[in-house]
């Protein structure tokens, strides 16, 4: 008996519960086109000590569908929020970063700046001493990083305007704690410790700048060759840990390092791959932060506090979506996007609960204050998928009122994908650029990609077999797709997987023969083009040439030796017409 009870880990227990979460609250909430934020704060309260847990002495059996240890799942939620800023970091690079300077530097500081401003005077002035007003002011203008930038794409209006938002408030949270911690009763030297962690915090930054732009290009080349993605994923995670454990070491936030990681990343060409790769981790990790605000959540103090928890979250999303919409339009935001991007960034954050509890450590407020507003921001995150779906539809109404016959936004034409990028994918990429027409390559080899780069071609670093690497790299808005890589097996699954995503997409393939262009025209190809078969054709006509056959009658047998190829290729792939062994037009841009 005793040692089944051996086999019995809370933690094993814990990991069964949130895996088995994700397990269901994914697929269910996607299969109703609902974001699976709200799921897992729900699974959060129901699996929480506020939740079953209250029942476990009662029913021991609960032990095995509970969390029994919450604390011991604060580091996972971190790593989360962790990977989240490292994927930020992917998404831009130095040069983006240093675009949207006005955004972040002037937006983002206006913004917190005049709603902690707002609230730190209403607070003060329902009875709450100045000091700990402000402690709240600063702790509710903070947005939540983690969900509007899982549900806003940060290339829209709407998400660059947030994003620039939220950086400038990541940076700002080392100092606001520091700040909270030198205003607190028993404070000693706060300024001194302040400005000596700013100072090596520098340091420390400009080092891992400077290293890292000499260190990481090789160390990824390397693990390219490879071609093993576990080595791809332990260099990423190695980059990531290194960068936040030296941030950590210098007094400043962990997130910060992840920051500058991706950011380092991004300026090689491999940032794809490593985005890609880190995509499941980050959102698992994030799925488990969810579930701990969920599990903070006491619904029996809510129940009882009710009207007043009810009037603090709607007043501090009002007061900041207001606020953050005005400051938006003062920078020259259409109003569409003001609405949108204000209604998006209205409720609290994760970061809201750092400071909150720095506050409290630092004495500025009282343990049950803590406990309201910790209530406030949970019940705020979980409405925020709510908030951004009512922000879309009322940016939609003011747009369709304010321009109702809006031109064309871009009239250039969509980039052409080329997969793989040896000879043919080179002629191709020739082919487009003699046109006019732009294109992107991608391969999985680093040294093609590295020589195609010096050569001056737009050539990027993505395995296209695996995951959504070409929906990342923009295959939804591409004039088509052309595979060029002689892998039938991948050429064939890549071709069903883009069909099925993008049932307008031109999908063109290069087939090794005529049976393997029937399959490609089965999995949903718009053109194969079977390599034996064309060069065998072309052979064909210069030897009858050469030989003293008359031009005309050679062009016709080429045709009708062609016709009967369509002929076979029809049967064997199962089409309901001939195919056309030419490639024709590319999708132009509306």
């Amino acid at each position: 008996m005793s040692g089944s009870h051996d086999l019995y880990s809370p933690v094993m227990s814990d990991a069964l519960v949130i895996l088995g979460a994700a397990g269901i609250v994914i697929p269910v909430f996607n299969r109703f086109r609902i974001t699976p934020v709200i799921g897992f704060i729900l699974v959060g309260l129901l699996v929480g000590p506020f939740g079953l847990g209250r029942l476990v002495f009662d029913h021991p059996w609960l032990h095995y569908i509970t969390i029994t240890d919450p604390e011991g799942l604060e580091i996972f939620a971190e790593f989360g929020i962790i990977l989240l800023l490292f994927s930020i970091g992917l998404e831009l690079s130095f040069a983006r970063l240093w675009d949207m300077r006005r955004m972040v530097f002037g937006l983002g500081s206006l913004e917190l700046v005049v709603i902690s401003a707002s609230l730190t005077f209403i607070l003060a002035a329902i009875g709450q001493s100045f000091s700990g007003a402000l402690a709240l002011g600063l702790a509710l203008a903070l947005s939540s990083t983690a969900l509007v930038l899982k549900i806003t794409e940060a290339t829209t209006p709407v998400g660059k305007a947030a994003l620039a938002m939220l950086l400038l408030e990541d940076i700002a949270l080392v100092p606001i704690i520091f700040l909270l911690g030198a205003l607190g009763p028993s404070a000693g030297g706060g300024v001194n410790a302040l400005l000596d962690t700013l100072l090596w915090g520098t340091i420390v930054i400009v080092g891992l700048l400077f290293f890292g732009r000499y260190l990481l290009p090789p160390l990824f080349a390397q693990a390219a060759r490879t071609k093993s993605p576990e080595l791809f994923l332990a260099a990423s995670l190695l980059v990531v840990i290194v960068a936040s454990l030296a941030t950590a070491a210098a007094g400043l936030s962990p997130i910060v390092g992840a920051l500058v990681a991706g950011l380092l990343i991004a300026e090689t060409e491999y940032h794809s791959e490593v985005e890609q790769i880190t995509e499941p981790f980050k959102g698992l990790a994030l799925g488990v932060f969810l579930i701990t605000i969920g599990m903070s959540i006491d619904l029996a103090v809510v129940w009882e506090n009710l009207a007043s928890i009810v009037t603090a979250t709607v007043a501090v999303i009002l007061l900041k979506a207001f606020v953050t919409g005005v400051m938006l339009r003062v920078m020259g935001a259409r109003r569409g996007t003001a609405m949108e991007a204000g209604i998006l960034m209205s409720s609290p954050s994760e970061t809201t609960l750092i400071v909150l509890t720095a506050a409290a450590t630092a004495q500025l407020i009282q343990p049950g204050t803590a406990q309201f507003w910790q209530i406030v921001t949970a019940l705020g995150l979980m409405v925020t998928p709510l908030l951004a779906m009512l922000g879309k539809v009322m940016a939609k109404r003011v747009d369709r009122a304010e321009t109702p016959h809006r031109p064309p936004e871009d009239q250039t034409k969509p980039p052409t994908l080329i997969v793989g990028f040896g000879r043919v994918g080179h002629l191709v990429a020739d082919m487009l650029t003699r046109h006019g027409r732009p294109y992107l390559a991608i391969d999985s080899d680093a040294d093609l990609v590295a020589q195609g780069r010096r050569l001056g071609y737009s050539v990027a670093f993505g395995n296209a077999g695996r995951g959504d690497a070409l929906l990342r790299l923009g295959a939804a808005d591409s004039a088509a797709v052309i595979l060029t890589m002689d892998e039938p097996v991948t050429a064939q699954r890549i071709v069903r997987k883009l069909r099925m995503q993008f049932p307008d997409l031109p999908i063109l393939a290069r087939a090794r023969d005529a049976d393997h262009a029937a399959q490609l025209y089965r999995a949903g190809a718009s053109y194969a083009v079977p390599e034996t078969l064309e060069s065998s054709l072309q052979l064909s006509e210069a030897a009858l040439v050469e030989t003293g056959v008359a031009m005309g009658p050679v062009i016709a047998s080429i045709h009708e030796k062609r016709d009967e190829f369509r002929q076979m290729i029809m049967e064997e792939g199962g089409l309901a017409e001939k195919p056309s062994l030419k490639t024709g037009q590319l999708r132009q841009s509306a």
